[in-house]
């Protein structure tokens, strides 16, 4: 396995010079043969995808998904309007590949992206499927996104309980995906940028694996997001593995150096 690096990228909000480091890790699982989860981290866009439909079919949808969203970076067009065409542009590359056979192939999309009004930039979640953003913010974990999944649906029609859900039969069954029909366009949430922000993205694989109270607790042991991610894969994996796991954490810190100094009197 690679070594898992930490990398960064400077940002200015409301004055204030921030920096932004990030890392990201995918890892086959103790049961898979094959991975089918794919992500993408580097400014100003951070994803992970979840693939599904066929021994090949999901490899070729999150892929598929991520090389397309991948170019809007390369271009500079990271904004709604563009993410959304590029993703009705990867439903047409997995329909039109010659190995998607499967009417169910598809993958979840979730993340992450600074967009920016007047200059100054904000956090935007975007999410289809049952792949999650979690936000550590002032020592509290919250779920950004909402699972677009049978099982959610029957929580919030208040006919389950959220303790019910990990082992009820369709937990795996999710409502929304990115595959060979119709696009439907991801939930966006806004955050503004706040220094000491935490985000974890990352496909079930993990939080098979891990409770929110485990996932919290790797991030407040591990400062590096490079140490985060390995340490929460590490433990997914002695959990079970039971699937694919992905996961990138982003992290925002007051730059020192930039400061700047009180005048005097």
């Amino acid at each position: 396995m690679a070594e898992t690096t930490t990398k960064t990228h400077s940002v200015t909000a409301d004055g204030r010079r921030l920096t932004l480091s990030w890392a990201g890790v995918t890892d086959v699982g103790r049961r898979r043969e094959t991975n089918q989860d794919a992500f993408f981290a580097e400014y100003p866009l951070f994803v992970v995808a979840d693939g599904m439909g066929g021994h090949a079919g999901g490899e070729i949808a999150s892929q598929s998904t991520v090389r397309r969203l991948e170019s809007l970076v390369s271009e500079g067009q990271v904004e709604r309007r563009a993410i959304e065409a590029a993703l009705q542009a990867a439903v047409d590359d997995i329909s039109e590949h010659p190995e998607t056979t499967d009417e169910g192939t598809g993958t979840t999309l979730t993340g992450v992206f600074l967009e920016f009004e007047d200059d100054e930039p904000h956090w935007v979640s975007l999410n289809i499927g049952d792949s999650r953003v979690y936000l550590l913010r002032d020592d509290r974990l919250v779920q950004v996104t909402t699972d677009h999944s049978v099982v959610q649906e029957l929580i919030t029609a208040g006919k389950i309980s959220p303790e019910e859900a990990e082992g009820h039969p369709y937990s795996n069954v999710i409502t929304r995906a990115v595959g060979a029909s119709e696009l439907t366009a991801p939930d966006y949430v806004r955050f503004e940028v706040h220094a000491g922000d935490r985000f974890v993205i990352c496909s079930d694989g993990l939080t098979k694996e891990l409770t929110d109270y485990g996932i919290q607790h790797f991030l407040r042991e591990h400062d590096d997001p490079a140490a985060a991610v390995d340490a929460m894969l590490a433990a997914a994996l002695e959990n079970g593995g039971r699937d694919n796991v992905t996961i990138v954490v982003v992290q925002v810190a007051e730059d020192p150096s930039s400061t700047e100094a009180e005048p005097t009197a």
